[in-house]
């Protein structure tokens, strides 16, 4: 079975991380309601290039457009922030659901959704799997806590240098866990 092109980690993060700074950059000169429709945009853009360099769409960046694009299009129709407020949430809680069923009924949606990236046994899946479905879930409550109880600049800046370090500082404290279940090369190729 031949391995599927992957992304270089370098330009994933780029892609991934691209429309939110173009997001905080145009809130910042702009306002609100022009940074949505750049990250919209951007939104889109990133993930066609991802479809061009791997030929398939990754789950979670699709699922993130669809819902940039539906809470976008509210945001700008209705003239209401609230809307593109809302998306980190839902998407939060999105995934941490549907982790915790995949959890629940032991169908390891993780190791979908990170391909061929980590070879572990079930059980580090297993751990893996509740571990971020919790991360999610506390994400979510945050993005409401911040939204509702903060300035909307404080919110977009929050987005940005708070939920993406959070983030990437959750993800490397897995590495001993990922670490400890690691199956070898040679047996996760049989």
């Amino acid at each position: 079975m031949t391995a599927r092109p992957q992304l270089h980690p370098g330009l994933k993060l780029a892609l991934d991380v691209g429309p939110l700074v173009l997001f905080f950059v145009a809130n910042s000169r702009f306002g609100i309601f022009a940074a949505t429709g750049a990250f919209m945009v951007a939104v889109v853009i990133s993930l066609g290039v991802s479809y061009a360099l791997i030929r398939r769409w990754p789950v979670m960046p699709l699922v993130s457009a669809a819902i940039v694009i539906v809470f976008g299009t509210l945001t700008l129709v209705l003239h209401d922030d609230t809307f593109i407020k809302l998306k980190p949430t839902i998407i939060y809680a999105l995934f941490g659901v549907a982790l915790l069923g995949g959890y629940w009924f032991e169908k390891p949606i993780l190791e979908m959704v990170f391909d061929s990236v980590f070879h572990i046994d079930q059980e580090g899946w297993r751990r893996l799997t509740l571990r971020w479905a919790v991360f999610f879930l506390v994400m979510a409550v945050v993005n409401e806590a911040v939204w509702r109880t903060q300035t909307t600049d404080f919110w977009v800046s929050f987005k940005l240098f708070g939920f993406m370090p959070l983030t990437f500082l959750f993800a490397m404290a897995q590495m001993p866990l990922i670490t400890r279940h690691a199956i070898e090369e040679k047996q996760a190729g049989e």
